[in-house]
């Protein structure tokens, strides 16, 4: 051993030279191959590089989501480029007006069929169901609206029809449209429970039904005026 050791100390820039060769091949040689050994990354570590490539892919996911939707928001879909309504306003009812009853009673014209929206429209007016014919259609021009007794109510369209059920045969209604006034006659007035009130739409001549209601999804009874067409006029 001895002898090893003076033999290696008499060569010892050999020695050194040859080492600092074959370590630096080898380290190059262990980069070139990614096998080099890594620190152990302690659990703290660990959770934070996992929530950090977490969040890189959350960011990710992000942006191409609002990429979307900026894309969506840019193109028009098919279904809004379709006209809102499938008839020109010239056709819907905009104003109801009984002389007899000295009432003017602005109408709305939903197109959404669900009783919550129906029944937010009735709070602005009175209220035509979107599956009764226009006024340019032959048909049935059905039209609701609510009526209150109470002595005080903060919202007047509570009231919108109060007084219907006093109408008589041969009362006049006029309805008013962008362009025309339609006339009607009162041919008819009762009093139904609301689970019985039928309402043809199509195919009864240029007819208008008028019904007092507390809700549409209500069964309370409901007085009932039908009216029959008799003239029109532009303004």
């Amino acid at each position: 051993m001895d002898t090893f050791i003076q033999h290696v100390w008499a060569n010892k820039v050999t020695f050194f030279i040859t080492f600092f060769v074959v370590f630096t091949g080898t380290y190059l040689l262990l980069v070139a191959v990614d096998a080099l050994p890594e620190a152990p990354i302690q659990d703290g570590q660990e959770q934070a590089q996992a929530s950090s490539a977490a969040d890189d892919v959350s960011a990710q996911e992000v942006d191409a989501s609002q990429e979307a939707v900026n894309q969506s928001n840019s193109q028009p879909t098919q279904e809004n480029s379709q006209p809102a309504l499938a008839v020109t306003s010239a056709e819907m009812p905009l104003s109801i007006s009984i002389a007899k009853l000295d009432k003017t009673i602005d109408v709305l014209n939903p197109i959404s069929r669900t009783i919550a929206d129906l029944d937010t429209a009735l709070l602005d007016g009175v209220v035509r169901h979107p599956d009764s014919a226009t006024l340019a259609q032959e048909g049935n021009v059905f039209i609701l609206g609510h009526s209150s007794y109470l002595p005080n109510v903060f919202n007047k369209n509570f009231q919108a029809f109060n007084g219907i059920q006093d109408l008589q045969w041969g009362d006049i209604i006029e309805v008013t449209s962008a362009d025309t006034v339609y006339e009607y006659r009162v041919e008819k007035v009762y009093r139904a429970r609301a689970q019985d009130v039928t309402v043809p739409i199509a195919d009864t001549g240029n007819m208008l039904t008028l019904a007092t209601c507390n809700s549409f999804g209500s069964v309370d009874d409901r007085y009932i005026v039908e009216a029959k067409q008799i003239d029109k006029r532009a303004i």
